[in-house]
Order: structure tokens, then sequence, then C-alpha cells
């Protein structure tokens, strides 16, 4: 049984930081892109970061020179290292897994509000 358990969410105010994590089982993880998505309230599901099992990265142009993302393998986790938050940046964040198959966690909640 595939599982992705995002982590690492909550409530922060403007300009502070974040750290996100995703652990995966059941997925052959150092095969798989790995992506970080957000959704606000009543908006889509847009992409914020992917790292590709090579370790190439991509970023949304909103959280460029903000936002990291990285990988480790041998932990089968993502993270995402959100600084310099702003209040746009609030959103439900969702872990996602894609090779054959794609996979999506539960979401962890982000709200950046002073």
């Amino acid at each position: 049984q595939v599982q992705l358990v995002e982590s690492g969410g909550g409530l922060v105010q403007p300009g502070g930081s974040l750290r996100l994590s995703c652990a995966a089982s059941g997925i052959s993880f150092s095969t798989y892109t790995m992506a970080w998505y957000r959704q606000a309230p009543g908006k889509q599901r847009d992409l914020v970061a992917r790292i590709t099992s090579g370790g190439t990265t991509n970023y949304a142009d909103s959280v460029k020179g903000r936002f990291t993302i990285s990988r480790d393998n041998a932990e089968k986790t993502i993270f995402l290292q959100m600084n310099s938050l702003k209040p746009e940046d609030t959103a439900v964040y969702y872990c996602y897994a894609q090779r054959d198959r794609l996979y999506w966690g539960q979401g962890t909640q982000v709200t950046v509000s002073s």
C-alpha cells in the first residue's frame, strides 16, 4: 500500500519559515519524481516545486528564491524549505509522487498570517 505522509505545516507570521516533510512508503522512492503542490481555498491545485529521480528541480515563479525542495532517498522523504513566507503562500500543501502511476498525500495546512 502506497502512503505519502506530510508533516510540518502550521501557522507562521509573514517573513517566517517552515519546513515541510513528506515520508513515502510502498514505492521504489528513488525512481520517482516527487513534488509539492498547493491549493488555496477556491483555487486550483498548483505545482510549487518538483524534483526528479536524478535531482533536477524546478519551481513555480512565485516561490523561486524562497523555497527549496530536496530529497533523501535513504529516508524516502522529500522536504520543502519555505523561507520569507507571505500571506499568499497560505494553502494546503500536498506531496505528489509520479512514475508510471501517480500518488497524492493527504495534505498539510500552511497559514501565513500576523
